[in-house]
């Protein structure tokens, strides 16, 4: 099955509110639980495409140590993370702004860490982001990305938003349908990294719905 584009920025207030009220709390301490094995104890942090701020919240609660810089180019989003950073106590460790992850503003070899959770899929092309992923990061820097698996068919995709049940408003189900079309497939992902030049980066199925390239720092 074809990918089929999905909306890049979910910028307003409706959207945002809706999506940071999705309960995505097991999804979001599984990939805060991987990102913080994959660098040292000390770390500079890119989270791309981190919305609310749900998962730089999650790390900076178990590292205290580390320094999060969470991007969106969604301001929307960035607002409700602001509060939810400050609900935490930890507006001195992680630093929202407003950037386009494909046009980064940042130095090469900045960050020890670079994290994105659910971000290539609103990507009509995310191999520029991927280049600009390996620049900012140090050489042999740590990498976590995940994203959602493209079924194989329209009739497995409707299955899957059909199981979420009453959990999920008709909205928010209509939102995981269409990212359920825009995902990638494993295959796909290899190629794309492979093409931004990230090696050494381990790419595997972690979830039913779910894949994981990671890279540990050295």
């Amino acid at each position: 099955m074809q990918r089929i584009l999905e909306d890049e920025v979910m910028d307003t207030l409706e959207e945002a509110i809706e999506y940071d009220a999705m309960d995505f709390t097991e999804v979001n301490t599984n990939f805060a639980q991987r990102a913080i094995v994959l660098a040292h104890q000390t770390a500079k942090v890119l989270d791309v495409g981190t919305g609310t701020a749900r998962i730089p919240i999650l790390i900076a609660q178990q590292r205290p140590t580390w320094n999060i810089t969470g991007i969106d180019l969604a301001k929307s989003m960035l607002d409700i993370g602001f509060k939810n950073i400050a609900q935490a106590n930890l507006e001195q460790q992680i630093h929202l702004e407003v950037v386009d992850a494909k046009q980064m503003p940042y130095t090469d070899a900045q960050f020890d860490l670079v994290l994105s959770n659910s971000l290539l899929h609103h990507l009509p092309n995310p191999l520029p982001f991927l280049k600009e992923l390996n620049r900012v990061l140090k050489p042999n820097g740590g990498i976590l990305l995940r994203d959602l698996l493209r079924p194989a068919s329209k009739a497995i995709i409707n299955e899957i938003v059909e199981q979420v049940g009453e959990d999920y408003t008709e909205h928010q189900k209509k939102l995981f349908w269409d990212s359920l079309h825009a995902a990638f497939t494993l295959e796909e992902i290899a190629e794309l990294l492979q093409n931004a030049g990230l090696e050494k980066v381990k790419i595997y199925q972690s979830s039913e719905r779910h894949w994981t390239a990671e890279r540990e720092y050295q």
